[in-house]
């Protein structure tokens, strides 16, 4: 495994109490950052925190709730004294339907999850990293936001989404040393597989010319990566973690 400096850095993850946010966060901490988890589950990301130690911490966030985001950022930065690095992870796979029959709640749901919960973060981080005049972000968006997925219109519109935002921020920011950019993963064995049917997961692993699902470890070490002050120069760019399914 390739030791990443971390060292003094902050950061916050999203959905950070489990699956792909979990394993980002054992990676940067084992690389030295300070780490702070925002997951919907407050008592998950205290225990969570708490397995990892190094002075990792664990905080109650919904991300729907912008004014929300915007005070535990501000307290991330009272009681760390700065925010290096975003990582947004926090997402819902939403049910499986056909676009003609989707439910106009549970697209509303995922959409302000999935897509305005990135948008909130990154919002409410960005002020700080402007002032400090550094900063990394990286916003997972999904190989459905690319390529689109049946029975998962709210899921692949969200993750598209993700990607646009991620390239406007990118660019809005590239005269400074901030560099935003996205994932494009396909699925990984985490929870969110229990929202989603047997036939869909079926599916997806069909796409994948590796033949298999992605490891969380395997998005842990790009995510950390295009974290690090090495990368330097790319910004507003979307890195692929697709098995080979990406056709662009």
């Amino acid at each position: 495994m390739n030791i990443y400096d971390l060292k003094g850095q902050v950061a916050v993850i999203t959905g950070g109490a489990q699956g792909i946010g979990l394993a980002v966060a054992e990676r940067m901490a084992a690389s030295g950052a300070r780490v702070v988890l925002w997951d919907q589950d407050g008592a998950m990301a205290e225990a969570s925190a708490a397995k990892l130690g190094q002075g990792a911490i664990g905080m109650q966030l919904d991300v729907t709730d912008a004014a929300a985001c915007s005070a535990l950022a501000e307290r991330v930065v009272a009681e760390c004294g700065r925010i290096d690095i975003l990582v947004a992870s926090a997402g819902v796979a939403g049910v499986n339907a056909h676009v003609a029959e989707y439910s106009v709640e549970e697209w509303h749901r995922v959409i302000a999850i999935n897509l305005h919960g990135v948008f909130h973060c990154c919002r409410a981080v960005l002020p700080q990293m402007i002032a400090q005049k550094y900063g990394r972000i990286v916003n997972i968006a999904s190989i459905a936001g690319k390529e689109g997925n049946p029975t998962a219109g709210a899921y692949s519109a969200s993750k598209a989404g993700v990607i646009g935002l991620t390239k406007s921020i990118g660019k809005e920011t590239a005269g400074m040393d901030i560099a935003v950019n996205c994932v494009t993963p396909a699925a990984a064995k985490t929870r969110i597989f229990d929202q989603i049917t047997q036939a869909h997961i079926d599916f997806m692993l069909s796409k994948i010319p590796r033949g298999r699902f992605l490891e969380v470890a395997e998005a842990a070490s790009m995510i950390t990566w295009l974290c690090t002050k090495e990368n330097s120069f790319t910004t507003g760019a979307v890195f692929d973690l697709s098995g080979g399914r990406a056709t662009y």
